[in-house]
């Protein structure tokens, strides 16, 4: 009970300190804060995954019942998950936001809006109550938008964050119907009457009451074809909360997928194929988007919607696990996932704090005019660098240590396999394949637009590298990338707990991945470091070899055309060019040219990538709802008589109504006598 006394009054005292400070202050306090709440929550976090359990009842209200909040090895994985993202994206934003020192109510109401995020994000991982479950899930929907307009005068940050609330309270919706399904049949608001609904009922319904979840938490989590709010959402915000978007929030939906497996006693079998078939189509259609964005911090949105598809792949394959008694492929399937969730969260939220650092640096987000900010940018270039080779499971560094998992777990379940179980898992081997390909496409492409060659465009003001405090975060991130991919059985090993609540057998389920699984990983970590050792010798002794030798230059061979500029460059989207017309059919681009006559002094061309179930799913039925609205248009017309008739007319309804309805029962009553 003391420590959720004490988590409360931290979070009333940073939000009424914050909007006293000093602008200078203010990023400190917000820090202070979060720092308290991590270390308050990561001391029991770290107790869950050793095998402590910790549950509080709270008196709650008439209205809630009972509130109890509990903390297992699963909420202590997602609290660590969180805090590393909400402490370095804190230590970041403090730096990232002098730029706009001058606002200083902005920064007021930002500051305490992410103190509120981070503690409702916390918040839902203990609480087991569904009235206040959402309740917490409509402070981090709101919390989120207020942080991610920021830069509320300009009026693509304010229809990114109106389309994210109202997507998000979509999710709302979904979530609320099974809870309140649950607790219409049960007459609990507890997370434990789920259990025991589903215990008792057919697989029809439980099956059914788990698709309305996931389809709630989905929306949240960026599964497609519930996605569209995360392209526009992500870029829209300021950098450090790109990364906590990407990184956590997005994640809350996870937490409640997996959060209801543990609760619904359903067909697992079936769940897992559902789940697995989402997850494929996300992750090779987010992956084929996001090739094709110009927006860098875009391109990264899209990058997250591909790797919830791949945490995706894991769940599924532990749900299936669980539906054939293979204890071996649902702890390669839950490890994969739940490791694959904290390896996200790094390297994504280093990516967009990198991505943070070329708009301060460029004041732009558009890659075609970027170009040659290795030389001026060496550290942000490098630590893009690696958490680009990390995000495209490149050993040996920590994307490669959860997706070999879940290759693993895939070859397992191809075993024993019926024939449309494994025509289902091949095409989910070949799925995460083709990600990953894409994937060092799309990143080849990015950092190789972005830091090499040289500008594309005059930028307005000098380029230069940005501070070292706004660069430590990045290398202690940069550092956990590398330490989970040198060391995998030591991760592993803190998911003991977390997997065994899947499994249900802990020992027996852990063992043969410790033995197998991880000691190939550790070998080819290893291998691969050997590699990068190898090829750091040869640099040293060519350089100590020839360091005496005088270096001689001379022209290069120019190919007949001795005068190159930066135009001869390849483009973002001249490098993508022949993907972009093979999968033409499956993407949209909308082609923007301006030629005056034969031979015009200039020429203007754009090509704006567009997300097809975005136009299907969104504008089309927007569209086709304004033009149904727009029919009413005449009703208002700016006559004050005609309004005073509306008044007029609603009055009499509203006399008459209740007048026709007595006589229409009693009509009914008499036709029931004859």
């Amino acid at each position: 009970m003391i420590p959720v006394i004490a988590f409360i009054a931290i979070q009333l005292a940073g939000i009424f300190l914050v909007p006293l400070m000093k602008v200078r202050w203010k990023g400190p306090v917000v820090l202070s804060v979060v720092l308290l709440n991590a270390m308050l929550s990561g001391y029991y976090a770290v107790l869950s995954l050793a095998g402590e359990s910790f549950a509080v009842t709270l008196p709650g209200s008439w209205v809630t019942g009972p509130v109890t909040l509990q903390l297992d090895a699963l909420s202590g994985w997602f609290l660590l998950t969180i805090n590393a993202v909400f402490v370095t994206g804190g230590f970041y934003g403090m730096f990232y936001m002098k730029a706009y020192r001058e606002q200083t109510n902005n920064l007021s109401l930002h500051g305490a809006v992410f103190i509120l995020l981070h503690a409702a994000l916390l918040s839902l991982c203990v609480v087991q109550n569904s009235i206040v479950f959402l309740v917490l899930w409509e402070t981090m929907t709101l919390s989120a938008f207020l942080a991610v307009i920021f830069e509320h005068e300009k009026a693509a940050t304010i229809r990114a964050g109106i389309n994210y609330v109202i997507q998000s309270h979509v999710s709302i919706v979904f979530l609320m119907l099974g809870f309140i399904w649950v607790a219409n049949k049960t007459g609990s608001y507890d997370f434990s009457a789920i259990r025991s609904y589903t215990a008792t009922h057919d697989g029809v319904h439980s099956l059914a009451l788990f698709l309305c979840f996931f389809i709630g938490f989905a929306i949240k989590a960026g599964f497609v074809p519930f996605h569209t709010w995360l392209p526009h959402a992500h870029p829209a915000a300021p950098s450090h909360i790109s990364g906590i978007m990407s990184g956590v929030i997005i994640k809350i939906g996870i937490f409640g997928i997996l959060r209801m497996l543990l609760l619904i006693q359903t067909d697992y079998s079936a769940v897992g194929f559902v789940i697995l078939v989402f997850s494929v189509i996300s992750g090779v259609y987010g992956v084929m988007l996001a090739i094709m964005q110009h927006n860098l911090k875009k391109l990264l949105a899209y990058h997250s919607i591909e790797n919830i598809g791949i945490i995706g792949m894991g769940i599924g394959i532990g749900c299936i696990g669980l539906g054939s008694g293979s204890y071996l492929l649902a702890v390669l399937g839950f490890s994969g996932a739940l490791l694959h969730t904290l390896n996200h969260a790094l390297f994504k939220s280093l990516l967009f704090y990198t991505a943070g650092n070329v708009y301060q640096a460029t004041h732009t987000l558009n890659v075609e005019q970027m170009g040659g900010l290795l030389k001026k940018m060496p550290q942000t270039a490098a630590l893009f660098l690696v958490a680009a080779i990390a995000i495209c499971g490149i050993p040996p560094f920590n994307g490669f240590v959860s997706e070999f998992l879940i290759y693993s777990g895939m070859y397992e379940g191809m075993q024993d396999a019926q024939l449309v179980s494994l025509v289902t898992i091949v095409f989910s081997v070949l799925g995460l394949a083709t990600i990953g390909g894409l994937a060092l496409l799309c990143f080849t492409k990015a950092f190789g637009v972005v830091f090499l060659g040289t500008p594309r465009h005059e930028l307005r003001q000098p380029v230069h590298e940005t501070s070292l405090g706004q660069l430590l975060p990045l290398y202690f991130i940069a550092g956990f990338i590398v330490l989970i991919g040198v060391f995998p059985q030591l991760f592993l090993s803190f998911l003991n707990r977390p997997v065994s609540l899947f499994t249900g057998a802990l020992h027996a389920g852990i063992s043969p991945l410790q033995g197998n699984v991880s000691g190939v990983m550790q070998s080819v970590s290893w291998a691969a470091w050997g590699f990068i050792l190898l090829t750091a010798v040869l640099w040293w002794l060519r350089k100590r070899t020839v360091r005496n030798r005088k270096a001689a230059a001379s022209p290069t061979w120019g190919c007949g055309y001795v005068a190159p500029t930066s135009k001869l460059q390849y483009t973002a989207g001249s490098f993508v060019r022949s993907y972009s017309k093979l999968f033409k059919p499956i993407l949209t681009v909308k082609k923007e040219e301006e030629v005056g006559g034969v031979f015009p002094p200039e020429a203007h061309y754009e090509s704006h990538p567009y997300d097809k179930a975005e136009k299907w799913l969104v504008d089309k039925p927007v569209k086709a709802f304004k033009r149904f609205m727009g029919c009413f248009l005449f009703l208002q017309n700016g006559k004050l008589q005609v309004y005073i008739l509306y008044g007029i007319l609603f009055i009499i309804s509203i006399i008459c109504i209740p007048m026709l309805y007595e006589r229409l029962v009693a009509f009914i009553e008499f036709l029931k006598q004859l």
